[in-house]
């Protein structure tokens, strides 16, 4: 399983790479709501990878809410990702197999008490920001943008 996260977490950072390339090209050709979706729905992803990371080091998190009240800029945001996809990878490379399969008490967003295991941990946001890059994707898409085609397989595929 080690193996695999790392994996797929140096496909995640590939993925939100061409992403922001993309986006620093073609942002201001998105409509200026759509970029501020865009834009919140990428910092929530960050935000959520900050949550997780308190919460894989037993640290309180010190958020409230699943998004920040201000849209940070493309080029704050690129910053921000480029160093939670650094910090995940360092933690992975010293991570060791049996702390993968750890519970560890949490507290979400709302207060309320959580527990999963540090893999279970890393899945999720494996998941999360797939689904949130694939929604940007669309959004894209919409304005006639080609979205980076940002697969495992691809990945996989350039980096063999």
């Amino acid at each position: 399983m080690h193996t695999q996260l790392h994996t797929l977490f140096q496909a995640k950072a590939w993925a939100n790479r061409q992403l922001f390339a993309l986006l620093e090209q073609e942002l201001d050709r998105l409509s200026a709501d759509t970029r501020t979706t865009a834009l919140r729905m990428l910092n929530h992803v960050w935000l959520v990878e900050q949550i997780f990371q308190a919460n894989l080091q037993q640290l309180p998190h010190g958020f409230d809410a699943l998004n920040t009240p201000d849209t940070p800029t493309l080029a704050e945001l690129q910053a921000r990702q480029q160093a939670s996809d650094d910090w995940y990878r360092v933690y992975l490379e010293t991570l060791d197999g049996t702390a993968l399969t750890q519970a560890v008490d949490f507290r979400f967003v709302d207060g309320k008490p959580g527990n999963m295991q540090r893999s279970q941990m890393l899945l999720h946001l494996i998941t999360h920001g797939s689904y949130h890059r694939g929604m940007v994707g669309r959004m894209l898409a919409e304005a006639d943008i080609r979205p980076p085609k940002d697969s495992l397989t691809i990945f996989l595929h350039q980096t063999a």
